[in-house]
């Protein structure tokens, strides 16, 4: 672990281009301008992070996070694409058409009482803008294999804490006290765990152990923060792995208590949200489009199931409706730890209230099925079940079958007979006599 030494008196260890694998064709035309101009206008300019991480192992980095001694005013005073967001920690963004080239200016640590930094009783940093050089930068950064910086004035790596041989080691190591540092900012924990199921790396002794202490702090994580690291946890293709991770180390109780309890009783249970998983992983390397809807689904299904069963023993209503309403009661009751935009709510409850449609298949009614706006989910996760055993693998292969069919094979496979337009002709309708009116 690194000790935290007197700010400002340690030299970093320069790394010159000929002794790192690090090149600039790993980094963004877009970035790549930013780095210069800064440096051009006399300022320090360096990538610094995952990036450079990345391109060190040949991942290959798509996001890129430049540091500098240029304040927020005067990076935007510089680019006139560029707007400043952030009151958390003030960051400027430049905009090259999609792509955001985020700049953060160097911090040190807040020694004044006048200092723009705020924590709260645990420790969590609520707000820290207090700027400094990069030497005193580094050591607000959480990981070493996160804090190696690339010097674009003569292509150099500046390393402080040693990442550049962690990376090598594939070690996952925190940079200062890791309870203190936890404290901070709990996510580093969800941090750790996601850095360490996408790199392969393992994780330092000391993490392992300050994650296991204070997994109970996630909670006081705001709900929207922690929605957009369940993104990152679970939609960059090592899913399966995240949550084996995360369960070893108590933070997926944390995350998602009602689904924890239940996937330790429930062996089916736990099959389903492992082939989920699976399948999330397998769509991401393919290329696929994954949508968090469809896990949270998942994850929510057994304690909905439970619910809707409840409902339904005590009061008259359909299966559909049951899981309708105990979706929504749920998703509020997990809307206190993870806040999950109403985006996803709303087709995640659809979703799940048409599983037993399924198993009607005559009529139209139930051919009007295939036409619903959720259909496509709906059937994906019925054969999700029923690869595990949880459904009838016939029903799956009816509803697999009838989507290829033409509409007289459609027809017939309903038992509604044929359908208009088909050649067959209509038996006339009979009309009804009018009953005479009565006398007055």
């Amino acid at each position: 672990m690194t000790k935290h030494p007197k700010y400002g008196s340690k030299e970093p260890r320069i790394i010159p281009r000929a002794k790192h694998n690090v090149t600039r064709a790993e980094f963004s035309r877009s970035a790549l301008k930013v780095l210069y101009r800064l440096h051009e206008a006399g300022y320090q300019a360096f990538l610094v992070g995952g990036c450079v991480r990345d391109a060190m192992l040949e991942l290959h980095p798509k996001d890129f996070d430049v540091a500098t001694d240029a304040t927020p005013e005067e990076v935007r005073a510089l680019f006139g694409n560029c707007r400043l967001i952030g009151r958390r920690f003030r960051l400027a963004h430049v905009r090259f058409g999609r792509e955001i080239i985020e700049v953060a200016t160097f911090r040190a640590a807040a020694i004044g009482e006048h200092d723009d930094h705020h924590s709260d009783e645990e420790g969590r940093i609520i707000r820290d803008n207090v700027y400094g050089t990069i030497d005193e930068d580094v050591w607000r950064r959480d990981f070493t294999c996160n804090a190696l910086y690339y010097n674009i004035a003569d292509f150099s790596i500046w390393d402080y804490t040693g990442g550049f041989e962690d990376i090598k080691a594939k070690r996952i190591v925190l940079i200062g006290d890791p309870g203190k540092r936890m404290r901070e900012d709990p996510v580093r924990m969800l941090r750790a765990i996601r850095f360490a199921a996408k790199l392969g790396f393992e994780i330092d002794d000391a993490v392992i152990g300050a994650i296991d202490r204070h997994a109970g702090l996630l909670p006081n994580v705001p709900a929207a923060r922690l929605f957009e690291e369940f993104l990152k946890l679970f939609q960059a293709g090592k899913a399966e792995r995240t949550f084996d991770l995360l369960r070893d180390h108590g933070l997926f109780r944390e995350m998602f208590p009602a689904t924890d309890e239940e996937l330790g009783k429930d062996a089916g249970f736990m099959r389903f949200t492992r082939a989920a998983l699976r399948n999330t992983d397998r769509r991401i390397r393919q290329g696929k489009s994954v949508t968090p809807m469809f896990l949270l689904g998942v994850f929510l299904w057994q304690p909905i199931r439970k619910l809707a069963a409840i409902r339904r023993s005590g009061e008259k209503m359909s299966e559909s409706q049951s899981l309708a309403l105990a979706a929504y009661e749920i998703v509020a009751g997990q809307q206190r730890r993870i806040s999950i935009p109403k985006r996803f709510t709303v087709p995640m409850r659809e979703m799940l209230s048409l599983q037993p449609r399924f198993e009607f298949k005559r009529g139209k009614r139930a051919m009007k099925l295939l036409d619903h706006r959720r259909f496509r989910a709906a059937y994906d996760f019925m054969v999700l079940l029923a690869d595990v055993g949880l459904a009838s693998k016939e029903t799956a292969g009816f509803w697999t079958d009838v989507q290829t069919q033409s509409a007289a094979e459609r027809a017939k496979s309903f038992e509604i007979g044929q359908p208009r337009g088909t050649g067959q002709r209509r038996r006339p309708r009979r009309r009804r006599r009018r009953k005479p009116a009565r006398k007055p």
